[in-house]
């Protein structure tokens, strides 16, 4: 923008003296400085959300379910035999031997639990998020996507933790069906039994999932920004890989420590957290920490890939059949 000028005609200007002109120029001039000296910095990708509709709780919290639980049901599908892999990994201990039959075992009893734990994640992310960018100042919006990974993770857990127990449970042959494994885990270790290691999977999955989402939001927020268009498909896919597997790589050791202490059973070889690792530490060197790093990343980058690609793909097809009057861009 040129310098402010303000162009008088002597003929019209009505007898407006030159200190009133001088007046508005001054006015003119300090409303510009104060714009400028309110203006943020911005330290993270930012995206304003003050712009958008009202806020609509129950629209956001409907698309969010259909599209969180249609993406968990496709991408625990398509890796469950990597997750298969990756347990009894990180199960053995010493140089147990690894058995490959049975990899997708417990796939439909996990699903029962996969499809509501997306969709209750993704249905309390959603709103959560759109909210805190609503409130929050734009250069914070890397704490909104922190902050609402760790809500949806809270949410979800009461349903994840179940599936979990009951998933690594039969990945490592200990039952054949889900509805035994439930039912023989409750009337041997209680209700706590379907909770065992809940401590340690809020320990891996808070900050895995907030620091998922976070890695993810931020670099579609910039990519956009730089592209200065929306992204395709492809792109959403790529970006969501990268997120998954730098999370998962960083997250392996919490992963190994939750494995331990779900699939132990009634045997109660570990008294807790810092018991599981001290123990581990102490009878397999640090490395075991690291124990099924390499399945984890391929699993969690694919998925990743496949999670995000299908999650804003349901989100623009629903989005595509609002009404007129409730389509708008705002999608961050």
């Amino acid at each position: 923008m040129g310098p402010f000028t303000l162009a008088v005609d002597a003929k019209s200007s009505g007898g407006i003296s030159s200190g009133d002109l001088n007046s508005l120029v001054c006015d003119a001039s300090n409303r510009k400085m104060q714009d400028l000296r309110l203006e943020p910095k911005k330290f993270f990708a930012s995206v304003n959300a003050r712009d958008e509709n009202p806020f609509d709780f129950l629209r956001i919290l409907f698309e969010g379910v259909i599209a969180g639980g249609t993406a968990g049901v496709v991408v625990e599908t398509a890796l469950y035999p990597i997750d298969t892999i990756k347990t009894r990994l990180q199960a053995a201990r010493g140089g147990g031997k690894i058995i490959l039959k049975g990899l997708y075992s417990g796939l439909a009893g996990n699903l029962a639990g996969v499809l509501p734990a997306s969709a209750v994640f993704v249905g309390v992310y959603e709103p959560a998020k759109q909210q805190l960018l609503r409130n929050l100042p734009e250069n914070l919006s890397a704490v909104a996507h922190l902050t609402a990974g760790a809500l949806g993770g809270i949410a979800a857990s009461f349903i994840r933790v179940p599936t979990e127990v009951v998933k690594q449970r039969m990945q490592t042959g200990q039952f054949t069906s889900a509805p035994d494994a439930v039912r023989l885990i409750a009337s041997k270790e209680g209700f706590k039994g379907l909770y065992a290691g809940y401590g340690s999977f809020l320990l891996r999955d808070l900050p895995f999932d907030a620091i998922q989402f976070c890695l993810y939001e931020q670099l579609r927020i910039g990519y956009k920004l730089a592209a200065k268009r929306d992204l395709n498909d492809p792109e959403n896919a790529i970006i969501g890989a990268f997120a998954g597997a730098l999370t998962g790589a960083i997250t392996t050791p919490l992963d190994v420590i939750k494995t331990r202490l779900m699939v132990q059973g009634s045997a109660n070889q570990y008294k807790g957290i810092f018991d599981c690792v001290q123990t581990i530490v102490r009878e397999e060197g640090p490395s075991a920490l690291l124990k099924g790093v390499g399945p984890r990343v391929l699993w969690i980058g694919i998925g990743g890939s496949i999670f995000f690609g299908v999650l804003e793909r349901t989100k623009r097809f629903l989005a595509e059949r609002r009404p007129n009057d409730q389509r708008y861009s705002k999608t961050e």
